[in-house]
């Protein structure tokens, strides 16, 4: 069997009642909440298991909910004797990562990820800023679409997710006339997403320069495994690294085809999705369908990865 990956989901996989049924059956993911909802103070559990779209959508309110849900999900995939080889995250996710890979205390990764998602809910005044996703055209016709929509604004990728799928970001106007452009220039689809905020673009600024002073009071250990970072789509182990690379990532497009690309040069050929959702299993079918992807985000799915690694393990051995 060749190298197994640990991707962490971000923003927009959520959705009520994640990570219930796991925290119901495993003492170890129950934990999880508990630490975040003391850490928090407040049940961000109970937002988890029973809380509105609502509520969960709010940036401040999501950010620490995925990573609790992840974090949770790891944590049982890791008592049940499943780690991996080499650790990633889309965005958000990226904080995710480092817990696994052992960099950043559960407890210190809730609270800079809600703070995170107040500063980005904060850094620009509502209606300003907006992103939108384009279909079937190639990240280099995206880019000059975004050039050419601009016209004195900000516009520009934010999420490089596969070749048939970049996330654009920037001034609402000019990302309304880039969604118009791309449409003419033949997009598949070219859609304007329902986010609060001009997530990965130079708008964020504001929320990069107060994170950056959050970031610098939490220690960051060296990491157990290889992180690929969103920023440089490269492998890092150094804590401090980690930290700057999360710091540059909150108006950096997130390189995510890159990183998984360069997973599988390293040796990667099952990518393992831990959190709520398949967000990223998709992206990784646009990417390569060469590679085994599977998903962790229930009892169901988790029974179904444990029983296919042991398979393929014992078929390698």
């Amino acid at each position: 069997m060749g190298k197994v990956a640990f991707v962490f989901p971000g923003q927009a996989s959520q959705y009520p009642g994640m990570g219930k049924e796991l925290a119901e059956k495993y003492p170890s993911a129950r934990a999880v909440f508990d630490e975040a909802d003391k850490a928090l103070g407040f049940s961000i559990s109970q937002m988890c298991f029973a809380g509105s779209e609502e509520d969960l959508k709010q940036t401040a309110n999501t950010q620490p909910a995925i990573l609790t849900c992840s974090v949770a999900i790891y944590r049982v995939l890791a008592e049940r004797g499943l780690t991996p080889d080499f650790v990633a995250g889309h965005s958000l996710g990226e904080y995710s990562a480092l817990v696994a890979a052992g960099s950043l205390k559960f407890a210190d990764a809730v609270q800079l990820v809600r703070k995170r998602g107040t500063y980005m809910q904060d850094a620009v005044p509502a209606g300003v800023g907006a992103m939108a996703a384009i279909m079937g055209l190639s990240p280099a016709v995206v880019a000059d679409a975004c050039k050419r929509a601009a016209e004195n604004e900000i516009c520009a990728p934010a999420n490089l997710n596969s070749h048939e799928q970049t996330v654009i970001s920037g001034h609402a106007g000019a990302v309304k006339r880039a969604v118009e452009i791309a449409s003419q220039l033949g997009a598949k689809r070219a859609v304007m997403l329902p986010v609060s905020a001009p997530f990965h673009s130079a708008l964020m600024m504001p929320a990069q320069e107060k994170l950056a002073i959050e970031l610098k009071k939490v220690s960051f250990a060296d990491l157990r495994v290889p992180l690929v970072t969103n920023v440089d789509a490269d492998t890092e182990t150094s804590g401090e690294e980690a930290r700057d690379a999360l710091i540059r990532q909150v108006t950096m497009p997130v390189r995510w085809e890159e990183s998984v690309r360069l997973l599988i040069d390293e040796g990667v050929n099952t990518f393992v999705e831990v959190g709520p959702g398949r967000v990223l299993t998709g992206l990784l079918r646009q990417i390569e369908r060469s590679v085994a992807t599977l998903n962790v985000e229930d009892e169901k799915s988790l029974v179904a990865t444990l029983d296919k690694v042991a398979g393929a393990r014992s078929d390698a051995a």
